[in-house]
């Protein structure tokens, strides 16, 4: 009766281990971008980001803003379900404007969770934001879990909020296509940003750093499309 009973419990142990194991590689699966290809997922975020561009080149006040950025971060997807401690909020594209005043190719950011703002019952929606000078810049190049947020010594400003004198006055500008995603908070924050080391890898070919991107001396053909999209909607 012993031994049946221990061979009982080994049996549920090894069912329970099957279980916790199979919910483990479901998630990991879950969190493995397109089924461990990294260039394809790295392909279709550019991809997307077309879309947040052309609504950036819809919205009249933003076409002021875009030609005084230094840099855009586009957001094609920023989940109200992903938000939370640890979290990711969603995942972005770095371009800086070029001395010559084109822009660079994009780097891959994931995105955390907001500090202020998120109205109830919004899902989320594309995002995108407008680095205004080089302190803002200069955050993006720190790579790995800062914040930008006014305890980061950093304005963010939200988009929505913003009267018609004001805006571009924050060190950096928060829009969105949801309406109410910040809330009504005039000021918002976003943490826990992270370079994604991976993705951009896989995109070039190579291992590359902020900087390196940065300084426009890689380039893939394929963002090329996402470029000049964005050049156009900033009226160059």
């Amino acid at each position: 009766m012993v031994h049946q009973i221990k061979r009982c419990g080994l049996a549920l142990a090894c069912l329970v281990g099957l279980v916790v194991g199979g919910s483990a590689l479901a998630q990991a699966d879950a969190d493995s971008p397109r089924g461990n290809n990294p260039a394809q997922t790295a392909t279709a975020r550019v991809s997307d980001a077309l879309d947040v561009v052309r609504r950036l080149e819809a919205e009249p006040r933003m076409k002021k803003l875009l030609p005084k950025a230094k840099g855009v971060l586009l957001v094609p997807s920023y989940g109200r379900a992903a938000l939370g401690v640890g979290a990711r909020g969603g995942a972005g594209l770095l371009l800086l404007r070029q001395a010559d005043g084109s822009w660079s190719s994009p780097a891959f950011y994931d995105l955390g969770g907001l500090t202020l703002g998120l109205q109830a019952g919004v899902e989320g929606g594309e995002m995108a934001l407008l680095l205004n000078n080089d302190k803002a810049v200069a955050e993006f190049m720190k790579k790995n879990n800062f914040t930008l947020s006014a305890d980061a010594g950093l304005t963010v400003v939200n988009w929505s909020r913003l009267g018609h004198g004001l805006a571009g006055t924050g060190d950096v500008v928060a829009w969105s296509s949801a309406k109410g995603l910040f809330g009504d908070a005039v000021a918002v924050g976003i943490n826990d940003i992270r370079f994604n080391q991976s993705l951009t890898n896989a995109y070039y070919g190579r291992t590359l750093s902020p900087r390196d991107i940065a300084q426009g001396s890689v380039n893939n053909p394929q963002a090329q499309s996402l470029q000049q999209a964005l050049a156009q909607a900033a009226g160059q």
